[in-house]
């Protein structure tokens, strides 16, 4: 049995294409199961932000692994979401189940479905010496530091990625030149990945609706809880977690939007991705091509 695994940029509508897939391979007698590859779905306490699925629509819909599963003040890594993912894929093939694995944070996908080459976690003394830089001196000041083949390779305002090449930096590790290293063809398990693509306008709008309903559900409310419980840097690393503290719902509709580009490049390096552009489809359309590629299968 293959994994599907389904990637596109935020609002594409990627968990509303999942329940619909598994609908209707429900109608041929399989057992989907859902597993999340996002980094911020994780944690608990940041459903609203993160487009989490609520218990009621796991139990209504589509049941969904690796969702809810870490406290807000808990650092999280790709590998450790790797280890996981790999256990949780590996035992619903085992128990003749099909993995749906759906997500926007193309390095957990990769890391769910490859056996990828990781840098290891960081020293909480030099995480939090790294912290302090950040905090003191910012992202700007930290990003001029970096080696020149580094530095070139990240935007300034990419405060998680300044901050993980500083901290790789000072240990001494090399860091992967890019997210070229990270890709492969080779995957742990047969798997049917498609991308979901739309027209930018559409796009656009989805963002600027799916932001809106955030705040409307209380997200702002949600941040600042989480703010002051005591949030870890992976977490906080939320898009649009800053621009809520600070009541910003433009520069956070801004920050998503930056995130779907970046989103939509890393869709494009995926190899053998097959690209399904949903502008004027509905989410059963979409899935319902999501099937067809699995007929096709030998």
């Amino acid at each position: 049995m293959d994994v599907v695994a389904i990637f596109g940029p935020t609002a594409a509508g990627k968990t509303g294409v999942a329940v619909e897939l598994a609908q209707l391979l429900r109608g041929r007698g399989e057992d989907p199961v859902g597993v999340g590859c996002d980094s911020i779905q994780v944690y608990r306490g940041l459903e609203i932000l993160s487009g989490a699925p609520t218990a009621a629509e796991q139990q209504q819909q589509l049941e969904h692994r690796l969702v809810g599963i870490a406290d807000p003040a808990e650092e999280f890594s790709a590998g450790r979401f790797a280890e996981l993912a790999h256990a949780e894929i590996d035992s619903l093939l085992i128990e003749g189940r099909r993995p749906i694995v759906m997500g926007g944070t193309g390095l957990y996908l990769r890391a769910a479905l490859a056996q990828l080459e990781l840098r290891p976690p960081v020293p909480a003394e030099v995480r939090e010496e790294v912290e302090s830089d950040l905090a003191s001196r910012g992202a700007d000041k930290l990003h001029a530091e970096l080696p020149e083949e580094l530095r070139s390779g990240v935007h300034p305002n990419d405060r998680k990625r300044i901050v993980r090449l500083t901290e790789l930096t000072r240990l001494g590790i090399a860091p992967h030149q890019s997210s070229e290293g990270l890709w492969t063809d080779e995957l742990r398990r047969p798997t049917v990945l498609a991308g979901i693509t739309l027209d930018r306008d559409e796009l656009r709008d989805r963002i600027e609706q799916r932001v809106e309903a955030m705040v409307a559900a209380g997200a702002a409310d949600e941040a600042r809880k989480a703010d002051e419980a005591g949030i870890s840097r992976t977490a906080r690393a939320a898009i649009g977690f800053e621009e809520l503290l600070g009541g910003d719902v433009e520069r956070m509709k801004s920050a998503q939007r930056a995130f779907a580009r970046r989103q939509l490049t890393w869709m494009r390096r995926m190899p053998g991705v097959e690209l399904i552009d949903r502008t004027g489809l509905t989410d059963g359309d979409v899935a319902a091509r999501i099937a067809s590629l699995l007929d096709t299968l030998p």
